[in-house]
């Protein structure tokens, strides 16, 4: 029954809406099993009368505009019942049905209930939730879960993937379905697909849900999808919605282990109650736990957008200034927070949700914060023991837990108080200034001054000064804006009357440096000066800019700080100049380091040159020596090679030479040097050998390079072969110096090139050919 909420609405009159209304149908595409294509289940699909309200996003929005959009949902769901029976879409088969998320906890779940006992045979349904409904009514969307499944039926996340977030609330809704956004089928994987699919395999791994990937349409698709973990798929592939069931698939069960079993976290009493009863328990003051929140907190922002955070606060005033810093940042990084107490608003900053909590709940009485997300799960569940004494003494009784149920359990229970978003509150709501705070008759910058003529003389200053300035005022909420001259309007891009009552935060960029925020605010907490370079963003269009920032606290009679004062200077083209210049350093560092690697290494096969090699001999050579160690130097030069240069080219020469680097270096320890001399030559160092197995073990190493070179090769469909004749010396025995190690080796070499050629002219030419010695 998926429909989309973004459409134009409709100018109809109510009776043409209602007729649309009796009109409502269902068409059923069907979902198959990847592995065996039979046909499991089938999604309903609304839709209108024919005319304009026939797109079911059309029709939504009609109803949605007259205030009709439950009564719709209601029509649809009866549709696509009636419809599933009409088509005999019974068991084994299974019918996905979506719920439309702003009627959620108004849906006659009753009706629909009757209507499936009267159905011909098992009805078997899976419902769908749509992330819009995660975030905007949380508490609706667990209690409709818990109803849900006391009937028997199952409960499917659709498009998933589609936001972060609906990867957080994996671990709270328990679905038996996961629905894979059709973007991840259909368009190119990246770190953000990586992400999703790591979340939802390790969710369905742990819970054994199964995996739904939404708009195959190509074998392409079908491949991307069962590379994804889908193990169900649904797309034009497979079947076009239609009236009734496909005619040419076979049908089969969709067996979901879980479906119709409730989670019971939305009916636990508190988050404490849901502790195990053998959870050992500690006693510990307010402070500690206090830094133990800071801790989850801190894990929470490392987790990102896959992350539910839910907290209560006891009381709206412990809900301080600290606190509000550290939860906008959460609020900014996580995907979905939740903050409740006594007298907290729904929303006490923008973008955290709350609720007020009655003192009678007990709730109200519990110091707790869950973090929840696909590969982590915290919570610290504490109880207040009542103790009386200053606030940061006072006494809870708590446990740290990290096992994923009770966690979960925890974070539902919290999530099931969080009032409905009613709408989004202006942005400004936390920070403006509150009415007792505000004078009479601000001015026009918002900061009151005098009239005397050194008041009006220090206002035109400030007023002509070239850098932008801004006055905030810690004792208020939020610390909002109360000053703002010309030339910082300018700089932010925005008039001072939308300025004006907010935080300096409305600035900050998402890629603004962590650590220069961080040291800001610890600027701020500490009541001390600062200077930092920070990215903010101008205007409506949020282009970019650098500002160097300069903080200075303003105290009062008594030493506090009352306000801060912020200048701002534009330092973008500075800036820019300087990363530039670092970019041409490090182009200039790239070239000088390709040049050192091509003056050091053979071009062809990637090996050291004979100057590289010398020089790591050397040092190898000195090692030795100093540990009491031996060396083994290899010259390695090919037999036939110049063969195959003049039978079959250059440029098969070339990837013979290729071919016998690799197999040089895959024989050796990854310790051990290998260089290519120039032309059909080769090096191999042997470090760290004993000096008194030192010969023989280089004498081994020879045979089995040249065993593994006389290996056929394959080169412009023809097979040929090349032998190596392998020269040995060794450090101490043959010398200390890389010059007379290689020139003994060098002898050696010519010494078997030249036994291999006494062999071959004593062989009888009516003989057997007699394979030539290792080496």
């Amino acid at each position: 029954m998926s429909h989309s909420p973004e459409a134009r609405t409709p100018l109809l009159t109510d009776p043409v809406l209602a007729d649309a209304l009796r009109g409502v149908h269902s068409v059923f595409q069907p979902i198959v099993e990847l592995d065996t294509g039979r046909v499991v289940a089938y999604e309903a699909l609304a839709r209108g009368p024919v005319g304009p309200l026939e797109r079911p996003d059309a029709l939504f929005a009609a109803a949605r505009a007259a205030g009709r959009l439950a009564e719709l949902d209601e029509a649809c769901r009866a549709a696509a019942f009636r419809g599933a029976v009409d088509a005999a879409l019974v068991a084994p088969l299974t019918v996905f049905v979506n719920v439309e998320p702003e009627v959620l906890d108004t849906a006659p779940l009753a009706d629909l209930l009757a209507i499936a006992e009267r159905a011909p045979g098992d009805l078997r349904v899976v419902m769908e939730i749509t992330e819009r409904a995660i975030a905007t009514r949380p508490a609706e969307l667990l209690r409709t879960v818990e109803r849900v499944r006391e009937l028997g039926w199952a409960i499917a996340v659709d498009d998933v993937g589609a936001e972060s977030m609906s990867l957080a609330f994996l671990p709270l809704l328990c679905p038996d379905v996961v629905k894979l956004d059709l973007r991840l089928v259909q368009e190119r994987p990246g770190p953000a697909v990586a992400e999703i699919v790591n979340a939802v395999n390790a969710y369905a791994e742990r819970s054994g849900a199964v995996v739904l990937a939404e708009g195959i349409e190509d074998e392409g698709h079908l491949r991307t999808a069962r590379g994804l973990g889908a193990t169900l798929g649904q797309g034009w592939l497979f079947g076009r919605p239609a009236p009734g069931p496909v005619a040419d698939r076979p049908v089969g069960e969709l067996v979901l282990p879980g479906a119709g079993r409730p989670t019971g976290a939305v009916g636990a009493v508190s988050p404490f109650a849901c502790l195990p009863d053998d959870v050992p328990l500690r006693r510990a003051p307010k402070a500690l736990l206090i830094e133990l929140s800071k801790q989850l907190e801190r894990e929470a922002m490392r987790l990102g957008e896959t992350c539910v955070v839910a907290a209560t606060f006891q009381e709206a005033r412990h809900f301080t200034v600290s606190t509000t810093q550290r939860y906008r940042d959460l609020v900014e990084r996580t995907g979905f927070v939740c903050a409740l107490g006594e007298d907290l608003p729904v929303e006490p900053l923008p973008g955290l949700r709350g609720a007020h909590l009655d003192p009678a709940d007990p709730v109200r009485g519990e110091w707790d914060v869950a973090v929840l997300s696909p590969h982590f799960s915290a919570a610290l569940l504490a109880r207040d023991l009542g103790d009386e004494g200053p606030d940061h003494e006072r006494t809870f009784e708590y446990a740290l837990t990290y096992e994923r149920t009770t966690v979960s359990r925890a974070a539902s229970s919290l999530l099931s108080r969080v009032a409905p978003r009613a709408g989004a509150a202006p942005e400004t709501a936390v920070s403006a200034v509150p009415p007792a705070a505000a004078p009479a008759s601000p001015p026009a910058t918002g900061l009151a001054v005098g009239t005397t003529a050194a008041e009006v003389l220090l206002r035109r200053a400030l007023e002509a000064t070239p850098s932008g300035v801004t006055v905030v005022d810690t004792r208020l909420p939020d610390q909002p804006i109360v000053y703002a001259n010309p030339a910082f309007a300018e700089l932010a891009g925005l008039p001072v009357g939308e300025i004006l009552g907010r935080n300096c935060r409305l600035l900050q960029s998402p890629d603004t440096d962590p650590g220069a925020v961080a040291r800001i605010r610890a600027a701020l907490a500490e009541g001390r000066s600062c200077r930092e370079t920070v990215l903010n963003l101008r205007g409506p269009e949020r282009t970019p800019w650098w500002n160097e920032l300069h903080l200075a606290p303003v105290h009062d009679a008594d030493g506090g700080v009352v306000q801060y004062i912020g200048v701002q200077v534009d330092v973008t083209s500075r800036v820019e100049a300087e990363r530039a210049l670092v970019r041409e350093r490090d182009r200039t560092s790239a070239a000088l380091a390709r040049i050192q690697e091509l003056a050091w290494t053979d071009p062809l096969t990637g090996l050291p040159n004979r100057r590289r090699l010398e020089e790591q001999v050397e040092s190898a050579i000195w090692e030795a020596r100093a540990r009491g160690d031996a060396l083994g130097l290899l010259f390695v030069d090919l037999d036939g090679f110049k063969a195959v240069n003049d039978r079959l080219g250059h440029a098969a020469g070339d990837e013979l030479l290729q071919v016998v680097a690799r197999r040089v270096r895959d024989r050796v320890r990854r310790r051990d040097l290998v260089a290519r001399l120039g032309g059909d030559e080769f090096l191999v160092a042997l470090p760290d050998l004993s000096p008194e197995t030192a010969a023989a073990e280089a004498g081994r190493v020879a045979e089995e390079l040249a065993t593994s070179i006389r290996r056929p090769v394959s080169l412009r469909g023809t097979e040929v072969g090349v032998g190596a004749s392998i020269g040995v010396s060794v450090c101490p025995a043959d010398g200390v110096v890389f010059a007379d190690l290689l020139h003994r080796a060098d002898l050696h070499m010519y010494d078997r090139k030249a036994e291999r050629r006494v062999v071959v002219r004593a062989a009888p030419a009516d003989a057997a050919p007699v394979p030539a010695p290792p080496g």
